[in-house]
């Protein structure tokens, strides 16, 4: 691989990441949920409208501490997107389930993600959209490793 496609490859992955953050942010921050922020619409996708998820999961799921989490909790509460419920079995255990309000918000943010996967696999063919899986967890894998960064060192 030359190293113009090296370069434009970059580009377009700088490109893509900053795009991806403003666009979603435009077309998810708006009308019924112009109150929140981008952040906090990841951490309702992260409680997610299944069971109840205590706030150690959607932690580590965030990759943040429960202390950052609990601060970001506190507004999406008082906005009324979330309700948190202690444990029966555990006290110590606080349980976060999405309000009505907080599911509309998930389902509006997942149509967001639907969208933008159908545009970036419309043309392609069963073998392209293998090889581009592959290229995403390759990318992934990299980015949550640190490996060959530096940064896991």
């Amino acid at each position: 691989m030359s190293q113009s496609t090296k370069r434009s490859i970059n580009e377009l992955l700088v490109n893509l990441f900053n795009h991806v953050m403003d666009v979603e942010a435009k077309a998810v921050i708006t009308g019924d949920f112009s109150d929140i922020t981008n952040n906090d619409m990841h951490i309702i996708e992260a409680i997610g409208v299944g069971e109840p998820r205590n706030m150690s999961l959607i932690a580590r799921k965030l990759s943040v501490t429960v202390s950052t989490l609990t601060i970001n909790m506190n507004g999406l509460e008082k906005k009324g997107y979330i309700r948190r419920e202690r444990s029966q079995e555990d006290k110590r255990v606080v349980h976060v389930i999405l309000t009505p309000k907080g599911r509309k918000a998930f389902y509006h943010h997942r149509d967001f993600h639907k969208k933008m996967i159908r545009a970036i696999v419309k043309d392609l063919k069963s073998d392209e959209m293998e090889i581009l899986y592959k290229c995403l967890v390759n990318l992934n894998s990299f980015l949550e490793t640190g490996e060959d960064t530096g940064l896991g060192e």
